[in-house]
């Protein structure tokens, strides 16, 4: 198995050096490791900006004058609601708006309007000034407009996604600093282990923040939302000040041979934006996210206008997906690493298996949703097998970055991030135009797109996906990376 450059001759003599250092890295204890705990602590980052960044999806139910909405949200094709309509909610106070789908669609996506400007901006500041402190001031910057929201909706429409566009700006940059960071600290070998780990917490955000803003709205209001998830998680912008500032003085020898670090000098951007292997990643996270958004961003419209669920009931149910998506997450992470350390898969393959898995399996159970009619029992099972299955594509594109330049792993994420960035931004515009009514046979077309997206995005990437170290990524001294 070759995961760190090209098949030259010089390679083959640099593998058992490479071994030699992976066999050190592998003797490294796990409890207690820099590594781990800087894994679970960005894992609890992404926990963070993930609640913050999907509780708007909950409370836009909430939000909505329900006798204004009620004539779509009732046709003939609609469910019988699974609630005593009867029963009193204990909110009566916040304000409610007359939106027209329209409006509601450009809400949602607003998000993704400020998230897109600072992906590769992300990536290189990041690169420049250190990850830990830009992820630390994005995260404060998003609770800040988080806490601004409810005076802003009061204020119009045209203010929400004004604050939006800011919080989506302050967020932009928490990926790419991720990465960044683990350019230098995870090793090859324990690089889907790792980056699982960290991507649990976006998911497990998800998880807590859909349900908790249910019940938020049943016995306060949705202003409640943003307020509690704001002040929370504002605890969290002060990045942990122990993670250590040189972990490059532990990583960079399994790199040494071919100084695979992380630069803030040199970048070739030619190399970089000409790069098969990076156009297969920007293909596959776009198709990925056009499904993933969908379904962050509508799911509680879908659960509450298509299948009648209460608040309550929506928050939590709406919540199930993602927690198949992140216990899948961290199991193909270890099976992913496992089949490439001990069973000697090239990587190439191990990631393209995983991407496959994760990005047709859940096109095929998306589009099988559409057809369950009421058995509600059904539709959650069908999105939870479509999220769960999506949690493998962890350990397929979603970390190749590292795999194909570590050096510029950042920058890289926020490439494939600017382009992964689109669906959530017109997605949910387009969604909203789809479905007016609210019938069965218009969210079946929401459907089929999404699957048709995310299965040319696995065929793409099979075909034009790599696993090695590109030469336009690998440093040597007198070069200085040309």
């Amino acid at each position: 198995m070759d995961c760190y450059g090209s098949d030259t001759e010089k390679d083959e003599q640099q593998k058992p050096l490479l071994r030699e250092h992976e066999d050190k890295v592998r003797k490294a204890p796990v409890c207690g490791s820099s590594r781990y705990g800087l894994a679970l602590l960005s894992s609890y980052g992404f926990f963070v900006v993930y609640s913050l960044r999907v509780n708007l999806s909950v409370a836009m139910v909430e939000m909505l004058n329900s006798t204004h909405q009620s004539s779509a949200n009732h046709s003939g094709t609609v469910c019988p609601i699974h609630y005593d309509p009867s029963q009193p909610k204990h909110n009566n106070t916040a304000s409610v708006y007359n939106w027209n789908t329209k409006t509601q669609g450009w809400i949602l996506g607003s998000f993704f309007y400020g998230y897109i400007l600072t992906q590769i901006p992300g990536g290189y500041l990041a690169g420049r000034f250190g990850p830990k402190w830009l992820m630390g001031f994005g995260i404060l910057l998003t609770v800040i407009f988080t806490l601004l929201t409810p005076v802003a909706a009061d204020l119009g429409s045209g203010y929400l996604i004004a604050v939006r566009v800011m919080e989506g700006i302050g967020e932009g940059v928490t990926f790419p600093a991720m990465y960044t960071m683990w350019a230098a600290w995870a090793p090859p070998l324990e690089r889907s282990r790792l980056l699982t780990i960290s991507y649990i917490g976006a998911q497990l955000g998800t998880v807590i923040a859909l349900p908790l803003s249910g019940e938020i709205c049943f016995y306060l209001d949705w202003t409640y939302i943003f307020y509690i998830f704001g002040n929370i998680c504002g605890v969290s912008a002060v990045w942990d000040k122990s993670t250590p500032q040189s972990p490059k003085l532990k990583i960079k020898t399994s790199h040494s041979v071919n100084l695979l670090c992380t630069s803030s000098g040199y970048i070739p951007w030619r190399a970089i934006v000409t790069s098969k292997p990076l156009l297969a990643i920007i293909v596959a996270h776009f198709s990925y996210n056009w499904t993933f958004y969908t379904l962050l961003t509508l799911l509680p419209t879908y659960m509450n206008d298509v299948l009648g669920f209460s608040i309550q009931q929506n928050g939590f149910l709406s919540a199930l997906p993602y927690v198949g998506c992140a216990i899948l997450a961290v199991v193909s992470g270890q099976v992913a690493d496992y089949l490439r350390e001990s069973c000697f898969y090239p990587t190439v393959v191990v990631r393209k298996a995983f991407s496959l898995i994760g990005m047709i399996g859940p096109a095929g159970f998306l589009v099988a949703t559409g057809y369950t009619g009421c058995n509600y029992k059904l539709a959650v099972a069908f999105f939870t097998i479509s999220s769960s299955l999506g949690g493998t594509s962890a350990s397929g594109f979603n970390i190749n970055h590292l795999d194909i330049a570590p050096s510029y792993a950042g920058i890289l994420l926020g490439i494939t991030n600017t382009f992964a960035t689109i669906p959530g931004m017109v997605g949910p515009v387009i969604a909203k135009a789809l479905t007016q009514n609210n019938t069965m046979e218009e969210w079946q077309i929401v459907f089929y797109i999404a699957a048709a997206i995310n299965l040319f995005g696995s065929i793409f990437y099979t075909m034009f996906g790599r696993g090695k170290v590109q030469p336009w990524a690998v440093h040597t001294p007198l070069s200085h990376g040309d």
